[in-house]
């Protein structure tokens, strides 16, 4: 088994045999199995034990189990006591799933601090079948059947080439000493259901089903790396990348077949499940405008483009400008100069606004722009809605989302900013002091 062992890890490279290896040891038979052998191999290694304090007295006895097997083995010994069923109630999320966040965090914090290359795990073929399942039955991807990775990041599994029955050999062979978890035979939880129950039913069918899983998990994984690929292909041709906005052109989207697969394997990084993505489909022949929101992002069904960009928290709020001064204690980036009318040289550029100061009435008001607003384009006569200079413009929609305007002390609209000023703020002839306002 030792053999095996090394030949996993020199195989898969999962470390270099002089690295420095961060074991994650509970006290069970895999991870004191994992311990021993990387003991028998003589690499570099130290071990991290937590303690969720979920079983009293038994997880005490389980860290110092752990802790003096590490004595006697003259190994780096590292543990911590997590509150696990605050963080869960704090954070609304299952018991398993705060252990999980709460030990992963810690190891790298481990991993870092003391300068480990790894970290690894003691998970086996049988983790790598019961995960399969689990995922099966939530509905998963590819992505959900190709188990468990050998090596994830800084995350490696030398035990994968093994079964439970085989570690279960070892651990009997080798005389070695380990401590059993009692909640490893309650079936409350899905993982001990599928390990209970459900997989001994099918190795009525067929005796080798964790073999049979775990080949199938490498088919998966390989075909996953090919459909990654031609992902990123495609990708290239519709995804225009600006700052924190993606542009997704609506006209490749549509040459793309199953369109909705397509869409979810390029939104999925995003957040947007299959269902968001077959909604997203069938807007792209709709009107503009149509939103889809995923926990962290917003995407809005434009003319041309989908416009992908983080979900905004709220609309910023109105910035009041009660003096000259104050443009510059603001969070816009913007340059301001008042100057009298003589000899001005005026240039043609969206980012600055030559205002008529005579006409400007004070306080000012930077907001974003709301249904009903209306002003007169420069060079125009009358009155034009603003939402249909948007039109006319072909400002999409994260451009208007993202547009300031410029107003006086009733509200009259004197700059669009970086677009257009208000024909009523011209400078003309009667000018006698003109403001100068630049973005920049």
């Amino acid at each position: 088994m030792l053999s095996a062992f090394q030949n996993h890890i020199k195989s898969n490279q999962l470390f270099q045999p002089t690295d420095k290896v961060l074991l994650a040891v509970s006290g069970g038979k895999d991870s004191m199995a994992m311990l021993h052998l990387f003991v028998a191999a003589k690499f570099n290694i130290g071990v991290a034990h937590c303690n969720f304090q979920l079983r009293e007295k038994a997880a005490d006895e389980d860290e110092l189990f752990v802790q003096q097997t590490c004595q006697q083995l003259n190994i780096p010994f590292h543990s911590i006591r997590f509150n696990t069923a605050e963080y869960a109630e704090k954070n609304k999320i299952s018991t398993q799933m705060a252990a999980r966040e709460l030990r992963y965090n810690w190891f790298e914090e481990i991993k870092n601090t003391h300068h480990y290359h790894s970290i690894a795990t003691a998970h086996h073929q049988n983790d790598v079948a019961e995960t399969m399942l689990i995922n099966l039955t939530k509905g998963s991807g590819l992505s959900g059947l190709h188990g468990i990775k050998a090596k994830n990041n800084n995350v490696v599994r030398p035990l994968l080439c093994f079964t439970s029955d085989e570690i279960q050999q070892y651990i009997s062979t080798h005389q070695i000493s380990f401590r059993e978890d009692q909640s490893n035979a309650s079936v409350k939880y899905v993982r001990n259901k599928i390990r209970h129950e459900v997989l001994p039913k099918l190795a009525e069918i067929n005796p080798n089903i964790i073999e049979t899983l775990n080949k199938a998990a490498t088919h998966f994984s390989a075909t996953e790396n090919i459909l990654n690929q031609k992902i990123e292909e495609e990708k290239k041709h519709c995804f225009t990348f600006e700052n924190e906005l993606v542009k997704i052109n609506i006209k490749q989207l549509r040459e793309l077949n199953p369109l909705t697969t397509y869409l979810y394997y390029f939104l999925s990084p995003y957040h947007f499940n299959f269902d968001d993505c077959e909604q997203i489909a069938q807007s792209l022949n709709g009107y503009s405008g149509k939103q889809f929101f995923s926990t962290t992002h917003q995407l809005i069904k434009d003319r041309d483009f989908l416009l992908l960009s983080p979900k905004t928290e709220k609309q910023p709020e109105p910035i009041i400008i009660h003096t000259i001064n104050d443009f510059a204690e603001i969070p816009i980036n913007i340059k301001f100069e008042l100057i009298e009318n003589k000899n001005i040289c005026f240039k043609t550029a969206k980012n600055i606004a030559y205002l008529n100061a005579d006409k400007i009435d004070f306080p000012l008001c930077f907001r974003k722009w709301k249904e009903g607003d209306s002003f007169t384009p420069f060079g125009m006569k009358g009155k034009k809605k603003l939402s249909d200079y948007f039109i006319d413009e072909k400002f999409s929609l994260s451009e208007k989302e993202a547009t300031w305007l410029l107003t006086d002390k009733n509200d009259n609209i004197i700059w669009v900013v970086n677009s257009r000023t208000d024909d009523n703020f011209k400078v003309n002839e009667q000018t006698k002091t003109i403001l100068i306002l630049k973005t920049y």
